[in-house]
């Protein structure tokens, strides 16, 4: 779109999709091969874009320090609830929950619910996504993030498939979802918006089931890259 050529280094763990993405591309369009290439090493860019963890951020920032570059950390998205609810929405939220196993910045990883809240039927709303618990690898998680909890001696709920488990921290492992309780949603959400962890509000900006559904302008972390791309 911007008209740039881009020299992409894969992650290890999603070496597949894009590279298929690209090839198809190519047979609408053979021009696209002179604008998409990949390599094992990054170098002799005038920009670059990186996406990464907090440690690799920090590499990132010195590997690129002398050039125009937008560097992306970890980031997670929470969800608000009322507690008034319909299960149709409860559906929804478990969707930016459970989908991409809960992998991506956009999925929900911590809930904050109202005093006394009641979570039967929210976690009835988790069994669309029971089937996860067949998934050996997601299972194993399971397995291990419950374990931790019986040994620990923690309070936990469980549909069998995925944990609910209170805690303060923003981001939780595969299999498990974090919540807290508030008195003050005017409070709340001030802190959340200051919080450079968040990617996405649930139930405030953004409605039940629609936060891995991004605009064309929302732009991951705010940053619009279009403009950074006219820039170089």
């Amino acid at each position: 779109i911007s008209g740039h050529k881009q020299t992409i280094k894969l992650s290890s763990k999603d070496d597949i999709l894009l590279k298929h993405l690209v090839s198809k591309m190519c047979t609408w369009d053979a021009g696209v091969a002179d604008y998409i290439s990949f390599a094992a090493i990054l170098k002799g860019c005038d920009g670059y874009i990186a996406t990464g963890s907090n440690n690799s951020a920090r590499y990132f920032d010195y590997y690129f320090a002398k050039y125009p570059s937008i560097i992306r950390k970890n980031r997670t998205s929470v969800a608000i609830l009322r507690g008034d609810e319909s299960i149709e929405s409860l559906e929804k939220l478990s969707d930016d929950i459970h989908i991409f196993f809960g992998l991506g910045c956009r999925n929900v990883t911590k809930i904050y619910v109202p005093q006394e809240y009641d979570f039967v039927h929210l976690l009835q709303s988790f069994h669309q996504y029971k089937y996860f618990a067949d998934h050996h690898k997601y299972r194993n998680n399971y397995d291990y993030n419950l374990t931790i909890q019986i040994m620990n001696n923690r309070f936990y709920m469980t549909n069998e498939s995925t944990l609910l488990i209170e805690s303060d921290a923003f981001f939780s492992p595969i299999s498990q979802l974090n919540y807290s309780y508030y008195d003050n949603a005017a409070a709340l959400i001030a802190a959340l918006k200051q919080s450079q962890e968040i990617q996405c509000i649930a139930g405030l900006d953004i409605p039940f089931g629609k936060v891995q559904t991004p605009g064309l302008f929302d732009y991951a972390d705010g940053i619009d890259t279009m403009q950074f791309l006219l820039t170089l």
